[in-house]
């Protein structure tokens, strides 16, 4: 670094290749410094986002999250007591049943702790597809399994669609001298809302065995240190107290104007400055050990800050490939965690380490995270959300709301309506191409034929939209099994080397409550492929109209539409009743339809 560059604080250090991003990178520390920007956020000044005063309120109902791990440490012995008091009920397993900020969390922690025995098995249900929804209860114990009810507002679709299910498949389960006993089968529920309306509009949840509700002013993804995520990491048996601990200590150290020591806004200047500067792809080089937390990351710096026409894509779980596969539009964050494998070597053989220091070499940024133990990940969820927060101004975003989440939810309904009065899908559109098990949907070149095109001028044709600066997201309304996460990552690998662009995968509907707002309200880069599947085996929504096999294909005819509303390319590609079957068609497709590797 030059010396324009401010020292780097506790846990981060930064390389940056260019003179005049040390220089941006140095003018943002000083108005940082010279505004007190770290005063001002922990004295919740909304100013610092906007100028609008019914902004600026609102915006001030949101900042609990700074005041979360002092307040939840005062509930750790109660938390961890019902956590005991579950186990010695005889419980063996949970079930998250939550979407995005609801269920990331607990998904982290299951992930980093593996192996803590003697205490619950924690999982999340955060897929409408019915093959994922009968394949997580099917695996469980009715008798043993308590099913955790997350969902901020209350009415979260998804949410009562996996409500409606545990409570009837614990209703069959229970002998028949029990059945129908409200307060039996509330037994095995508990719930995470919001008081008031939000805890009111979850149907039977007076009869739940325990409801745990969070302050209104904590946005679901900032709210991992709050019920959300330690009432899961309490079943775990995780230790709260140096979790929570390890969250105190970094936001002590966030308070500091002094950007060299204080590591969440060191963070979100650089990551403001570089996204600003074009450096708008942030590519995550995680060692496996702390991974988890990167859809965390993923969600959190996607949703806040992709709106307006601007924001920074997360790159999450992207294969690594060798260093000349990178377009210039990249920022690398290389997380390390002490003491743990660094992971597979790059296809030219080198470490995560000597890799990023390649990156380096040849005029990347990049910016290292040093992680001690996993239990820090209390501190990371700290650093991150203030970076996040900080980032935000840097960008001139409010990080706070989410405006464009709304639209594929509405569409959603619309589609369920559709489909409930007798009337074909949106998804029911002429097929642009079909062949190999595949049909290609989207919209129509101008002036093209009726008739469809071969497969291969489709597949070029949407090829062609990819932009300059863009990124490329696989959007897969399947399923996910360790399988198919293996084939997507295969094809991001396919998709990056031969068009230099980021690439990004999510599984639908979980991605439209963390990426989706990125996709419409961020800059308007992205290039979609929306995958869609047959449902051999569909699964009744107990008391509902339709089948979760309805619900997902709803979800993903109305992300479509929301896309397609803001202008972006989006291509559906049914994959037949063999979801499997298909993806590997689609691999070779695509194999055959980009332009050679160089």
């Amino acid at each position: 670094m030059s010396d324009t560059t401010p020292e780097s604080p506790r846990g981060v250090d930064a390389r940056l290749p260019r003179a005049e991003l040390e220089a941006n990178y140095a003018a943002e520390f000083r108005r940082a410094r010279d505004e007190g920007w770290a005063r001002r956020l922990f004295e919740k000044d909304a100013s610092l986002w906007s100028a609008d005063p019914a902004v600026q309120a609102r915006i001030a109902n949101r900042l609990g999250w700074l005041d979360s791990p002092i307040d939840f440490t005062e509930r750790i012995a109660s938390l961890e007591a019902f956590g005991d008091a579950i186990r010695d009920a005889g419980y063996t397993n949970a079930v998250v049943a939550g979407m995005g900020g609801s269920s990331l969390a607990p998904q982290v922690l299951a992930g980093l702790f593996p192996d803590i025995t003697d205490y619950l098995s924690v999982g999340a249900l955060d897929s409408t597809d019915p093959a994922a929804v009968a394949a997580v209860f099917e695996a469980l114990d009715p008798e043993h399994t308590l099913t955790i009810i997350a969902t901020k507002s209350g009415t979260t679709t998804e949410t009562l669609a996996f409500r409606a299910y545990a409570w009837d498949w614990v209703h069959r389960a229970l002998g028949p001298e029990h059945r129908g006993r409200h307060d039996i089968i509330g037994a095995y529920f508990v719930s995470i809302t919001d008081p008031g309306k939000a805890y009111e509009a979850i149907p039977g949840v007076d009869d739940f065995r325990e409801a745990f509700l969070n302050p209104e002013s904590i946005g679901g993804r900032y709210s991992a240190l709050t019920y959300v995520g330690l009432v899961p990491g309490s079943l775990m048996g995780i230790d709260l107290d140096p979790l929570l601990d390890g969250a105190r200590r970094m936001l002590e150290d966030c308070h500091l104007d002094d950007a060299s020591e204080n590591p969440g806004l060191a963070l979100g200047l650089l990551l403001g400055t570089l996204a600003r500067a074009g450096h708008d792809k942030l590519t995550f080089v995680m060692d496996p050990g702390i991974a988890p937390l990167g859809a965390w990351i993923e969600q959190l710096v996607a949703e806040s800050t992709g709106k307006s026409g601007v924001g920074i894509v997360p790159i999450v779980d992207e294969p690594i490939g060798t260093v000349g596969t990178y377009g210039h539009d990249r920022v690398f964050v290389r997380v390390r965690l002490a003491g743990s494998d660094a992971g597979a070597a790059t296809p030219d053989g080198l470490t995560p380490d000597v890799f990023v220091d390649a990156l380096a070499e040849a005029g990347h940024p990049v910016v290292l995270i040093e992680v001690d133990d996993p239990i820090d990940v209390g501190a990371e969820f700290v650093r991150w959300e203030v970076a996040t927060a900080f980032a935000g101004i840097v960008l001139g975003v409010d990080p706070f709301d989410e405006p464009n989440v709304s639209e594929s939810k509405e569409n959603t309904k619309r589609e369920l309506a559709r489909v409930e009065h007798g009337n074909a899908s949106g998804q029911a559109a002429r097929p642009l191409a079909h062949g190999e098990g595949l049909t290609l949907y989207g919209e129509s070149a101008p002036g093209a034929p009726a008739a469809e095109a071969p497969l291969e001028d489709e597949m070029r044709r949407h090829l062609a939209r990819i932009r300059p600066d863009g990124y490329l997201a696989l959007q897969a309304f399947i399923a996910p099994t360790p399988e198919r996460d293996a084939r997507l990552a295969s094809m991001r690998r396919l998709l990056r080397d031969r068009t230099h662009r980021a690439t990004t995968a999510g599984y639908g509907p979980r991605f439209l409550h963390s990426t989706g707002q990125l996709h419409k309200g961020g800059a308007p880069i992205g290039w979609f492929l929306q995958l869609t599947a047959g449902h051999p085996a569909d699964v009744d929504v107990p008391g509902a109209p339709y089948t979760f096999g309805t619900l997902i294909d709803a979800q993903a005819a109305g992300d479509v539409q929301s896309l397609e509303s803001h202008g972006l390319p989006v291509l559906r590609i049914h994959l037949g009743e063999d979801a499997d079957a298909g993806l590997a068609s689609l691999e070779r497709l695509l194999d055959r339809t980009l332009p050679p590797e160089v």
